[in-house]
């Protein structure tokens, strides 16, 4: 399937609208959530609007991951979305913090499913010596998608109200699904299996796979400043006197837009390592930019931090299937996003502990943030210097 070298087939333009109307979906509700928690009697669990969300979203990595690689990537990509329809549905329904946080715990698994098998399809289509690229144009797509999202959520929310925004969350999540109706699944006839509980037995191996382990840190250490961001952004936009709670997420995921497909080719002329290296240091610098807490140094703080973004994620993406077989790419992809879910949860959880919702205190969320991006850096520093030794000596 990658002996072409042409990544805009038809099948991979269709992955990319599913995929932007998934990710509006789930992103589209992250700005009001804080307050509609908090207005439940709850402001001391925003954290957990996203930590107990990345939860079952890593959770359910290993599950994912081995269905994509037994039961298909279409089908386990239809899984996840349908998540996000139902849940949408759901919402308005909720009037406790408890049966809210439980609905998040829920909606989850839809994040732990679809970009799982989406990674692996891609893999699927994608000429190798183009996989950095093509990882890059798909990362374009989604950050479109989580840029939209906030924005057009925060929108909908101020000219409607919160109940039609989840109706709309439940709404693009839908279109998402009917797109995969008209795609080809690519795992191959010979591999199939007809779906059976017994794709639930899980192992240790189905749960981490050990080629991948240096993607891992630098996915969770990346995550970690991810999940305090699109935790503490809405509260940090009020602190700066801006009243659209989504201005940050379309600042930082626009400027991530163009520079991901630069960083997809640079990283497949390059090396993974030298382009994350690059994009770890920029991490650093939007951190402590953004924990200043004025409107000036938020604008250039989600500037660099969406080009930092932009900068990772193809990178680590296309590494995790450097390292894997094609017969083990579900689980690769799944140990990958189960570092990514951790990253983001602690993310979330963590520097709230510091912030404790007090706008004098909310910089040091953001330096914490700073500090784990910092050992990422010094990781991919010692990988380098490694791998440079070890290919000198042989």
């Amino acid at each position: 399937m990658t002996e072409n070298t042409k990544i805009f087939t038809g099948q991979y333009i269709l992955l990319c609208l599913s995929s932007l109307l998934f990710f509006s979906s789930f992103n589209m509700l992250i700005p009001e959530l804080p307050d509609y928690i908090t207005k439940m009697g709850g402001e001391e669990y925003k954290g957990l609007i996203i930590g107990i969300f990345t939860l079952t979203a890593g959770f359910s990595r290993p599950f994912s991951g081995q269905l994509t690689d037994r039961w298909g990537r279409i089908p386990v990509m239809m899984v996840g979305a349908m998540v996000c329809v139902v849940c949408g549905f759901f919402y308005p329904l909720v009037n406790t913090v408890f049966l809210f946080l439980a609905l998040r715990l829920v909606h989850g698994f839809s994040t732990g499913f679809k970009p799982t098998a989406t990674a692996a399809y891609i893999a699927d289509i994608v000429p190798t010596q183009r996989r950095g690229e093509a990882m890059g144009i798909y990362g374009f797509v989604t950050s479109l998608g989580m840029a939209m999202g906030p924005f057009v959520g925060s929108w909908i929310a101020r000219l409607f109200d919160l109940n039609v925004l989840f109706y709309a969350s439940s709404v693009f999540a839908f279109l998402s699904v009917a797109i995969l109706f008209s795609m080809s699944e690519t795992l191959l006839p010979q591999k199939r299996e007809p779906f059976s509980l017994s794709m639930f037995k899980v192992k240790w191996k189905d749960v981490f796979y050990p080629n991948v382990w240096p993607v891992t840190v630098i996915v969770f250490t990346s995550a970690f400043a991810y999940g305090t961001v699109i935790t503490l952004a809405p509260d940090l936009t009020k602190i700066v006197g801006l009243t659209n709670k989504g201005i940050y997420y379309l600042v930082f995921t626009l400027s991530s837009l163009l520079i991901r497909i630069l960083a997809g080719k640079l990283s497949d002329k390059q090396g993974r390592v030298n382009v994350l290296i690059a994009g770890a240091t920029c991490l650093i610098m939007a951190l402590l930019s953004t924990s200043i807490a004025q409107v000036h140094f938020f604008y250039f703080g989600s500037f660099l931090f969406g080009v930092a973004w932009g900068i990772i994620s193809p990178s680590y993406q296309a590494w995790t299937i450097d390292l894997c077989t094609e017969e083990t790419r579900g689980r690769a992809v799944a140990t990958m996003y189960i570092a990514l879910e951790a990253g983001i949860g602690a993310g979330a959880v963590l520097p709230m502990l510091l912030y404790n919702n007090r706008a004098d205190r909310i910089g040091w969320a953001f330096q914490s943030a700073a500090i784990v991006a910092v050992l990422g850096l010094a990781f991919l520093l010692w990988y380098k210097r490694k791998v440079e030794t070890k290919w000198a000596r042989a």
